[in-house]
């Protein structure tokens, strides 16, 4: 017997689109390009040949068109990985549930996504300008600590060694490490972007040991952060998102990936804040490999 989902548990709205993202399930290609701006998905969706479909709502704006060939939908998720629970579960939900009879489809419907981002570089090796792949991301947020089967899903060791050598403080809650689509990484990852470990953070500021006037608890967090190796792999970035992604759509039977550029590099102390004009040359390498 299928499942059903009650309307307190997938709302949908009077237009049969779904609560937040505003979008009915034929709006959904099965390719999905994720940013955090919502401007930026015009900026995405300008490498479209064509457009079937635009929506707005709150941070979250969708555009689905065509390109070279590949039907692909463009969307915002704003900031953080709250954000990222809302937006990819209803695009599982689009995909994999009948809005009209609210019952799960009988096939699983595999979406593909790759969120574009940017972030602070933790290497010397990641200046200004570097894009990253997220191979491994850390969560600090917690998110996934309230899924069922999150530790078949993580990489528990690593979690553990990363844990010791914090002396974490149980106090943040429990990190957790999500693993990114390895054929998705070698695909867009190619050989011109560093791969590595992410952090995702759950703020800004203290979260990524940005002190301004509250302390922090642990004013050594970052040089711990870096000085990190896990087999070959490095600390390379913060930002916000990529552990929640990647470990929603492992549990959910999705491929994705996060890969940002560099917009600020914490261990050497420099930013670019114009960096919305250079992000165009990621944005296009995404596009030809999705």
């Amino acid at each position: 017997m299928s499942k059903y989902f009650a309307p307190s548990e997938l709302i949908i709205n009077e237009d049969g689109s779904c609560f937040h993202l505003h979008l009915k399930p034929e709006h959904l290609a099965d390719k999905v390009v994720l940013v955090g701006d919502p401007e930026r998905v015009s900026l995405v969706a300008k490498h479209f040949d064509s457009i079937e479909n635009e929506v707005q709502s709150r941070e979250f704006h969708t555009i689905t068109g065509t390109y070279k060939g590949k039907r692909i939908t463009a969307q915002s998720h704003g900031i953080g990985c709250d954000n990222i629970d809302i937006v990819v579960n209803e695009l599982d939900a689009l995909a994999n549930i009948d809005f009209k009879t609210r019952e799960l489809k009988p096939e699983h419907r595999t979406l593909t996504m790759v969120r574009i981002g940017t972030c602070g570089g933790l290497q010397p090796y990641t200046p200004v300008g570097t894009f990253i792949a997220s191979v491994k991301s850390i969560g600090f947020d917690g998110l996934l600590n309230f899924y069922a089967g999150r530790d078949e899903v993580c990489d528990l060791e690593l979690e553990e060694a990363f844990k010791r050598h914090m002396n974490w403080n149980p106090q943040k809650g429990s990190p957790y490490v999500a693993t990114a689509c390895p054929e998705l990484i070698d695909r867009v990852a190619a050989d011109d972007m560093v791969r590595g470990i992410t952090i995702a953070c759950g703020g800004f500021y203290g979260p990524q040991g940005r002190e301004l006037r509250i302390p922090l608890q642990d004013p050594q967090q970052n040089q711990k952060v870096e000085c990190f190796h896990y087999g070959d792999l490095d600390i390379t970035n913060f930002e916000m998102e990529s552990s929640a992604l990647a470990g929603l759509a492992s549990l959910l039977g999705h491929k994705a990936m996060t890969c940002c550029m560099v917009i600020a590099n914490r261990l050497i102390k420099e930013a670019n804040t114009g960096y919305k004009n250079t992000i165009d040359t990621l944005i296009q390498k995404v596009l030809d490999r999705i």
